[in-house]
């Protein structure tokens, strides 16, 4: 299998105060094309961390990150930039809707950035996949919450990409519409064929992806695979 995500010996602190604040201590795994990966652990365990330099978002100490094919650190901020908006989705768990756009202009404009003629056509066709057919015109504050989910897990497929990360995706949601996000994300990876890496708190959706990682006060502490 090829390996989509390659993570090696990362680390990575935060000064506070007069203290240095190690939050990864030498970090190694990595993802296949296609597979379903959790990274699981107790608040403060780094998950969130580890997201962030896994995506590009934030730059490691040490270490090395591959993310398709293309090693992180030798690229610049716009560089890894414009890798995100080819290769990664992302759903958070405080759904970063732009309040001011429509339901489908938050799905069609990263694709209008990237200069897609039909962004108006995929965000429609995404919209309904997710439940959402009648509801282009809404705003955010129009939406529940698991429909502003809904919303942000669209926009997520909406370029296609090769891997995408969700962070706590039903954080902010009840048990039964978070239930149904976690369906709809897994139905749509499945369809789309991207490597889908899930930051969760939740032992029962870990035990939902093909594997999972364990952390624990920013180390590994554990990685199995579901059968």
């Amino acid at each position: 299998m090829t390996k989509i995500l390659n993570v090696r010996n990362l680390k990575k602190s935060y000064s506070s105060g007069s203290r240095l604040l190690t939050v990864l201590h030498d970090m190694s795994f990595d993802v296949e094309e296609k597979e379903t990966f959790a990274i699981v652990g107790p608040s403060g365990s780094g998950k969130t961390t580890l997201l962030g330099l896994c995506a590009g978002l934030d730059r490691a100490d040490s270490g090395n990150i591959e993310l398709c094919g293309t090693e992180l650190s030798t690229l610049s901020e716009d560089e890894r930039a414009i890798l995100r908006n080819k290769k990664v989705g992302f759903v958070f768990q405080d759904f970063q809707l732009l309040p001011t756009l429509t339901a489908l202009e938050n799905v069609a404009v990263p694709l209008e950035l990237q200069g897609a003629k039909n962004a108006s056509e995929v965000g429609k066709d995404l919209l309904e996949k997710v439940g959402l057919g009648g509801r282009f015109d809404h705003y955010p504050s129009q939406l529940s919450g698991g429909e502003q989910q809904r919303v942000a897990v669209a926009r997520a497929f909406s370029n296609r990409p090769s891997i995408l990360f969700a962070d706590e995706p039903t954080g902010n949601l009840d048990a039964e519409t978070g239930e149904k996000i976690i369906e709809l994300l897994f139905d749509l990876n499945r369809q789309a064929g991207t490597t889908l890496v899930i930051i969760t708190h939740d032992p029962e959706l870990a035990k939902m992806t093909q594997r999972t990682l364990r952390l624990k006060g920013g180390k590994i502490v554990e990685a199995h695979e579901q059968h």
